[in-house]
């Protein structure tokens, strides 16, 4: 057996030894190597990350993050996955908040177009990913992530519709489309927004798309 086989096979070994040990503090660890690879990205970009990269960041060996990620790829959908669970949880919170339809609706946009800037380039890279045409290995990741999306979605047309029973929005369409369309406008920055050259900040721009597109719908 090769050198190399060697290698793997040992830390295949580990990672399954480490699985069995605690899934408790596996899952924590690799939380921890996931926020620490958002870091990473963030500052590197996606074509000069690495896994060294991030066992720097977090002041260990690289054979220690092979433990817990077997490759950039899985690293990159593990990092992808914390961000937009986040986002979920933010829009789930907005959605049950006390405030009027339009100020929630206002936060949420404001609220994902930061996290765009915040994760730059992570969201963009992510949203143009077709989750539906992924390798067999990443098919449970693209199943998940599917439902995280529809947390958003679902965020965005239940304050739509919310809006639209109290009267504190007018009806001008089918709350799904109306969400889809917000979602589609923010998406779109991608084509043309870079935090490092843009005059204007990431939560400016939100404030702008929820001026726009909020203030025709007000009763």
């Amino acid at each position: 057996m090769s050198p190399t086989s060697d290698k793997t096979s040992g830390i295949g070994k580990r990672r399954k030894a480490a699985k069995e040990e605690s899934s408790g503090a596996y899952r924590r660890r690799r939380r921890e190597i996931a926020e620490a690879a958002v870091r990473v990205f963030d500052r590197l970009g996606l074509q000069g990350a690495s896994i060294s990269a991030v066992a720097t960041e977090l002041g260990i060996d690289r054979a220690s993050v092979y433990y817990y990620i077997s490759s950039k790829e899985e690293l990159f959908d593990e990092v992808l996955r914390a961000v937009a669970e986040r986002n979920s949880q933010i829009a789930t919170d907005i959605a049950a908040s006390a405030l009027p339809a339009p100020e929630k609706l206002g936060n949420l946009i404001v609220s994902i177009m930061e996290s765009y800037g915040e994760h730059y380039p992570l969201l963009f890279i992510y949203i143009r990913e077709n989750l539906g045409r992924v390798s067999d290995a990443r098919s449970k990741w693209s199943s998940d992530m599917r439902q995280v999306n529809r947390v958003i979605e679902n965020a965005f047309i239940s304050i739509i519709e919310e809006g639209y029973a109290d009267g504190t929005l007018r009806d001008v369409g089918p709350s799904r489309v109306v969400a889809y369309g917000m979602l589609g406008v923010v998406g779109w920055t991608h084509r043309w927004f870079r935090p490092d050259t843009s005059p204007q900040s990431a939560r400016e721009i939100g404030e702008t798309y929820a001026n726009m597109m909020i203030s025709g719908m007000r009763s």
